[in-house]
């Protein structure tokens, strides 16, 4: 049975609270986290959150550098759940695209498609030009799930943090990680549904 260990990333597309929330979220649930992040998402940590090096101890099991490639994470033979990359830049998305692994976030996305785990990308662009969708379209069909933090407003959030944690949990349920943050649709009430449906 595969290890209760997840791989979170944070990248250096704008939304590092998503990374946070899943290192939150994950821990609660009893999930040993790996924490690596781009020297662009350390700008943007400190930009978003007012975060630095410092800020981010004792938030993750592990902490590794990314420059690291010969970090435990960087070897199919330490087993994960998979990867999640919370926020993904386009940078990130690209490299692991093409199989580049110049730092330890590319590495580790592809030591998770190479041993078929799952890699899920919290992409976080807009617009899309061709080449972002044909990258997302490559890496789908190379194994990963792109996950774009979409806000659900069925649940109807009253902060921020309402939204990013939800985006968080459903992202968790991906690796059958319940985190117990999800107000799940249980359909509309037959009240409502047959007073709609009377129109």
């Amino acid at each position: 049975m595969t290890s209760r260990r997840l791989i979170i990333g944070i990248s250096g597309a704008s939304g590092a609270a998503y990374g946070l929330a899943a290192l939150e979220m994950a821990r609660s649930a009893g999930v040993e986290t790996h924490l690596v992040v781009s020297r662009s998402a350390m700008l943007t940590l400190h930009q978003e959150l007012g975060l630095n090096k410092a800020g981010l101890e004792g938030r993750a099991d592990v902490i590794h550098p990314v420059a690291d490639v010969g970090a435990t994470i960087a070897s199919g033979s330490f087993r994960t759940m998979g990867m999640l990359v919370a926020p993904c830049s386009v940078k990130t998305m690209s490299e692991i695209s093409t199989g580049i692994t110049s730092s330890l976030m590319s590495r580790s996305a592809d030591v998770v498609l190479k041993e078929r785990r799952r890699l899920v990308l919290m992409v976080r662009e807009t617009p899309l030009h061709l080449g972002h969708l044909e990258t997302m379209v490559r890496l789908t069909q190379m194994g990963a799930i792109i996950m774009p933090p979409v806000p659900a407003f069925y649940t109807k959030p009253a902060s921020v943090d309402d939204i990013v944690s939800h985006s968080i949990a459903r992202a968790l349920d991906l690796f059958d990680i319940d985190t117990g943050a999800i107000k799940r649709w249980g359909g509309l009430k037959e009240s409502v549904r047959d007073t709609l449906l009377a129109q």
